[in-house]
C-alpha cells in the first residue's frame, strides 16, 4: 500500500480551518470513491484521517521587492523612472554590502536597483558573471529569526547565521539559489528602533 501525503484544508476532529497532512489511502471503504472529491460519488460522509497537524501562521507575508543589479545607478534610475512613471523614493548606500541602492514603489511591491561601489562586492561579481538583471526577490516576514530557523529545519541553505542590517530600514538574510531553483531569495523584516 502506497502512503501519499498532500496538504489539504480539512476539518478533522472538529478543528476548523487547519492545514493537515492527509493519508489519501483512507478511501470510502464500501465503494472506494475518493473522499476529497466533491460531491462524493456514493453520498456517504468522508472520514479523512489526519496524520499530522501543521502550525499555520504563515511567516512570509508578501513580495516585498525585486532586486535588479545595474552597472550605472543614475542611468538605470532614469530608465525606470520613465518605465514606471514615478521617481525613486529613496537612495542609500549600504557600506557592508558594497552597494548603492535606489527604490521605486510600484503598487504594494518595490523595485530595488543595486549598483556596486567596489569591484569585489557581491553585485560586482554578479554583473561580471551574469550581466545586469534580476539579482534577487525579497519577501517580507514578521519574525526573520524564526523564519530563518523554520527554513533551515526544512532543508533550505540560509546564507546568514543572523539577520543583518540592509537597505530601506530592514533586517535581511538570504537563501542560497541552489535551495530555490536558481533564485537568490531575500527575507526582510522592518527594523524597529
Amino acid at each position: 500500500m502506497i502512503f501519499l501525503e498532500k496538504w489539504v484544508n480539512v476539518l478533522p476532529a472538529g478543528i476548523p480551518g487547519r492545514m493537515w497532512a492527509v493519508n489519501f489511502n483512507n478511501w470510502c471503504r464500501p465503494c472506494k470513491c475518493k473522499p476529497l472529491k466533491r460531491p462524493l460519488t456514493c453520498g456517504r460522509p468522508a472520514f479523512i484521517f489526519a496524520t499530522q497537524p501543521i502550525k499555520l501562521g504563515l511567516m512570509i507575508k508578501h513580495l516585498e521587492h525585486i532586486g535588479i543589479a545595474v552597472k550605472d545607478l543614475q542611468q538605470a534610475n532614469e530608465l525606470y523612472e520613465k518605465l514606471l512613471g514615478v521617481a525613486p523614493y529613496k537612495e542609500e548606500a549600504v557600506a557592508t554590502e558594497g552597494v548603492r541602492t535606489s527604490f521605486f514603489k510600484t503598487g504594494q511591491a518595490k523595485v530595488e536597483l543595486l549598483e556596486a561601489t567596489s569591484p569585489d562586492s557581491p553585485i560586482a561579481r554578479f554583473i561580471a558573471k551574469r550581466g545586469e538583471g534580476i539579482h534577487h526577490i525579497a519577501f517580507e516576514v514578521d519574525d526573520i529569526a524564526a523564519e530563518m530557523e523554520r527554513l533551515r529545519s526544512l532543508g533550505f541553505e540560509v546564507l546568514n547565521e543572523q539577520p543583518r542590517l540592509g537597505a530601506d530600514n530592514k533586517l535581511v538574510c538570504f537563501i542560497h539559489p541552489r535551495s530555490a531553483h536558481g533564485v537568490l531569495v531575500e527575507l526582510c523584516q522592518e527594523r524597529v528602533d
